[in-house]
């Protein structure tokens, strides 16, 4: 079977079983499956596979068809033009996420030796990414569940920012000593208890732990206001993402709290609201 007939073969069956994206998908399996890069599927797409390559290519194509998303077979998501290793132990990193490391990047680059807190690292997508970019900031980046660290941890090493990175297991700030940031960031659980079920078979299968935010979605985010005070110097950021709809809800949980300034929020390339930030006021 040639690589055109396999890919087509593989097209056919995801489209068949309904799989969103069928032939980027399709393509993007085969090409890891082959250690090739697209131009090689294009070019060479006359040229034989072997047995075990159509073997590997269509039990995979089979799981994508069973809602396993791609990047848990992959084990890889590009995220800030960076690859990341993730499994079924952390939320694959999303583009409207780079909305938020954008900002907080903006931000911390005005700053001298920012000292940065990552909440709910997960992958550790955030954090790594402002370590990357921010050069004399210090992350700490933390997490509920030890297995999500263990990929943080390996992402860090991967892409060279160990250092400057202290991972901590935490229920949110349980664990973290009375340190006075310079910015708090955080992509908290935000999906309602009641709509998991209703978002993608290929979602259901990431962490619930990373996407249950109680019955309104809300409640990471009351904690995650009220408790950063304690770790915020006066002046210093809250940069939180937020669901669509999450907006005005979540202004008003800041506003109760009378003590943040000049909060603001920013939209993703679909136009939907995506991130807050407020500062600490005098």
């Amino acid at each position: 079977m040639t690589i055109k007939e396999t890919l087509n073969k593989g097209m056919i069956m995801l489209k068949n079983n309904k799989v969103e994206s069928p032939k980027l998908k399709a393509r993007l399996l085969l090409q890891y499956v082959l250690k090739k890069s697209r131009q090689y599927l294009i070019v060479y797409d006359n040229e034989e596979i072997t047995k075990k390559e159509q073997w590997e290519y269509f039990i995979n194509i089979e799981k994508l068809s069973q809602g396993i998303p791609l990047q848990h077979i992959t084990h890889s998501q590009e995220f800030m033009k960076m690859d990341f290793y993730v499994n079924e132990n952390v939320l694959i990193p999303r583009p409207d996420t780079e909305i938020l490391v954008e900002e907080v990047i903006k931000i911390a680059s005005k700053m001298q030796n920012p000292v940065i807190l990552d909440l709910c690292t997960g992958s550790g997508a955030i954090g790594i990414s402002i370590a990357k970019y921010v050069k004399d900031a210090k992350i700490y980046a933390t997490d509920i569940s030890e297995e999500a660290l263990e990929i943080a941890r390996r992402n860090a090493q991967n892409l060279g920012v160990t250092e400057k990175i202290k991972f901590i297991k935490s229920n949110l700030f349980d664990k973290i000593k009375k340190i006075k940031f310079d910015i708090i960031v955080s992509n908290p659980p935000y999906i309602k208890k009641e709509d998991i079920h209703y978002l993608s078979e290929e979602v259901q299968k990431e962490p619930e732990l990373a996407l249950n935010g109680g019955d309104d979605g809300l409640d990471f985010y009351r904690k995650i206001v009220n408790q950063s005070i304690e770790y915020l110097k006066l002046g210093s950021y809250l940069c939180m993402e937020i669901g669509y709809d999450q907006k005005i809800d979540i202004i008003d949980i800041i506003e109760q709290e009378n003590k943040y300034v000049d909060t603001y929020s920013k939209k993703d390339l679909y136009g939907n609201d995506r991130i807050i930030v407020t500062r600490v006021g005098g």
